[in-house]
């Protein structure tokens, strides 16, 4: 059958904006036991239920050349589907380097043949010295799970239902039931969505970028600029802030007075931030994603989803912060209805491609953790997500905030990241780009007696400072105190 829309674009911009040389699209969870040990041939038995289950996960990707289409076809890969076992490591140094290089490895998967899916064990050198008699046979305390999906085939919202599936298949013993053609399948979506009238949301859109100038990029402070046909390198600059419980409740007591959600209210603060940034550019255009399970049946179903969808303010450079809010607030609630309406249309009818809009290059998003999400229990054996402070992320787009909410932390539950391309940014850049928009959200969430505070309600957009206050007192010096060699000129005007 036919590719879903999500997945036409997935491939795409993999195809057209990147070098072959790096991936940019392998999506990997990384689990170590930290208790117990796993049963090797239990672990690959519940991978294939789950892989039999849901059949995106051994679905094959063909472009059709005569007629410029892409096709998915079900295969039966997940009847010779192996778990790989031949990388160790010593030490967390080497275990970080196996990750970074299985995230960017352009060879993990091969769509055309249908390995969109990858199961790994790395064992840890020491455990394996202890354990000679059984090392192949048992994943032990340490042992790293590593499993990866390529992104035509999984979004975010999958992790969930897969990890649940597959801790269910592991703790019954659960064994694959061929030929089950009851249940819904990713490619009968795929079907689904073709089928939708799409005629008001065609409208929606158009008119949500009428005259907006598609070729202007925003005038972001870069370091150096890239030809519009060159590829991207994926390399990426990446600086992370994490804000205290006090500035993160009141972030979400703003939200709630506001009746905004997180995400509306990071988007906004996002647009003021860009509005300042780039010298007070007020018709301001990004990019988000949007989860696009509209209905319950796609809950429970691992496949991509995810639209990508432009976000468009012209902003009054009078209002205050407030009235951005509700501003980004209606405009957010107006998109939801039409979010499933696919970019490749949207810019269809603009008559652009996806390789050279600018908006596609500035992204947002807003990410809740739910509890425990990072942990996993398969028949009393835990393992823990592995993280480091340094992070992995390669740079699918040219300028990324990522704001990231989690609640189970005892402190800094609300932090950002922003991973912007190396092909236009410095390291130190990106770095003081991120401690600026920190100072901005301090102005706005903070009660500390220092910052000087930014009334929401009366003070206007254009009187946003991001300036610190160190460099205040700098030009102030510069202005105002007498240098040695000019101290006797324009002393007697």
């Amino acid at each position: 059958g036919s590719a879903s829309f999500a997945q036409e674009r997935i491939f795409l911009d993999e195809q057209v904006r990147f070098s072959s040389d790096t991936a940019i699209y392998n999506e990997l969870s990384t689990l170590q036991v930290v208790q117990g040990s796993l049963s090797f041939s239990r672990l690959l038995q519940a991978l294939r239920y789950v892989l039999n289950k849901h059949k995106v996960l051994c679905i094959s990707l063909i472009f059709n050349n005569d007629d410029g289409s892409l096709k998915q076809c079900i295969t039966d890969l997940h009847k010779t589907f192996t778990i790989t076992m031949n990388q160790t490591f010593e030490d967390d140094n080497e275990l970080r380097d196996i990750i970074y290089q299985t995230t960017i490895n352009p060879t993990l998967f091969d769509l055309s043949t249908g390995h969109v899916f990858h199961a790994e064990i790395l064992k840890q050198q020491i455990t394996l010295n202890e354990n000679e008699n059984n090392s192949d046979e048992f994943i032990t305390n340490s042992d790293v799970l590593l499993i990866a999906f390529h992104h035509a085939a999984f979004d975010r919202a999958s992790r969930s239902v897969f990890f649940n599936d597959l801790c269910l298949a592991y703790n019954t013993n659960a064994i694959s039931i061929e030929d089950d053609n009851e249940s819904l399948q990713y490619i009968d979506y795929s079907v689904h969505e073709r089928l939708i009238d799409m005629s008001t949301s065609r409208e929606f859109w158009y008119l949500q970028l009428e005259g907006y100038n598609l070729d202007s990029p925003l005038s972001l402070p870069v370091d150096r600029h890239r030809l519009s046909n060159n590829h991207r390198s994926s390399s990426a600059c990446v600086t992370q802030i994490s804000f205290d419980n006090e500035i993160s409740q009141s972030f979400l007591d703003y939200a709630s007075i506001h009746h905004a959600t997180p995400f509306q209210l990071g988007l906004t603060i996002l647009y003021a931030f860009l509005f300042k940034l780039t010298h007070a550019e007020n018709d301001l255009c990004i990019s988000s994603i949007n989860a696009n399970r509209y209905r319950n049946e796609l809950q429970n179903i691992i496949g991509m989803f995810v639209s990508t969808l432009p976000y468009r303010v012209q902003l009054d450079p009078q209002w205050s912060f407030d009235d951005l809010v509700k501003y980004v607030r209606e405009k957010c609630l107006s998109i939801i209805e039409h979010s499933h309406y696919p970019l490749q249309h949207i810019l269809a009818s603009l008559h652009m491609n996806q390789s050279n809009i600018s908006f596609l290059e500035t992204m947002y998003d807003f990410i809740t953790i739910s509890s425990h999400s990072d942990e996993l229990s398969l028949d009393g054996t835990s393992l823990k997500q592995v993280s480091f402070d340094q992070s992995f992320e390669v740079a699918k787009f040219d300028f990324m905030l990522m704001f990231v909410y989690n609640p189970t932390l005892e402190n800094n539950r609300l932090s950002f990241c922003l991973t912007c391309s190396h092909d236009l940014f410095d390291e130190i850049t990106v770095t003081n780009i991120g401690r600026r928009l920190e100072y901005y959200f301090q102005q706005l969430f903070s009660s500390n007696e220092t910052i000087n505070r930014i009334d929401t309600c009366v003070t206007s957009l254009s009187k946003i400072n991001l300036i610190f206050p160190e460099e205040t007192q700098e030009m102030k010096d510069i202005m105002f105190c007498r240098q040695s060699h000019i101290i006797n000129e324009g002393m007697f005007i």
